[in-house]
C-alpha cells in the first residue's frame, strides 16, 4: 500500500488545526484528522483540480474559489502525491506527480472544501 503520514503540525485556530494528515496514492485519497475530531477525506483528483494557486485558479481574483463537484466526479486520470509539507502554521504544500507544486492549501480552505462537499452530498 502506498500510504504516507505527515505530522508535526503547528498550533492554530482549533477548528482548522490538523492533528494528522494521511495520503494514500493507491486509494487516491488524502485524509485530514482535525484537532476537533472531524475527519476530512479528499480525492486526489479533486484536490489537484482545485489547486488554489494563481496559475490554476486563473488569476488573483479567483483565489479561494473552488469547485466541490470535482471531488465527486469520475476522475479522468489518477494523481500521485510525491510529497507534502506544512507551510508555517497555515497551509499544506503538495508536490504532485505531474510536476506541479506551487499550490498552498490553507487549512481553512481545506475545511471549507470539506464542508462544501458534505453539503453537495446532502442535496
Amino acid at each position: 500500500m502506498n500510504r504516507n503520514h505527515y505530522s508535526g503540525i503547528n498550533k492554530m485556530e482549533k477548528s482548522v488545526q490538523p492533528k494528522s494528515i494521511d495520503v494514500s496514492n493507491s486509494d487516491q485519497e488524502l485524509s485530514i484528522t482535525w484537532a476537533d475530531g472531524h475527519v476530512s477525506q479528499f480525492s486526489l483528483f479533486g484536490l489537484r483540480k482545485n489547486c488554489p494557486c494563481v496559475e490554476c485558479r486563473g488569476g488573483h481574483e479567483m483565489m479561494g474559489r473552488f469547485e466541490p463537484e470535482l471531488f465527486r466526479v469520475e476522475p479522468t486520470r489518477t494523481y500521485s502525491v510525491q510529497g507534502a509539507e506544512t507551510v508555517g502554521n497555515h497551509a499544506l504544500k503538495i508536490s504532485w506527480d505531474d510536476g506541479h507544486n506551487s499550490g498552498m492549501y490553507r487549512w481553512k480552505l481545506l475545511r471549507q472544501m470539506d464542508e462544501a462537499v458534505q453539503k453537495l452530498d446532502q442535496n
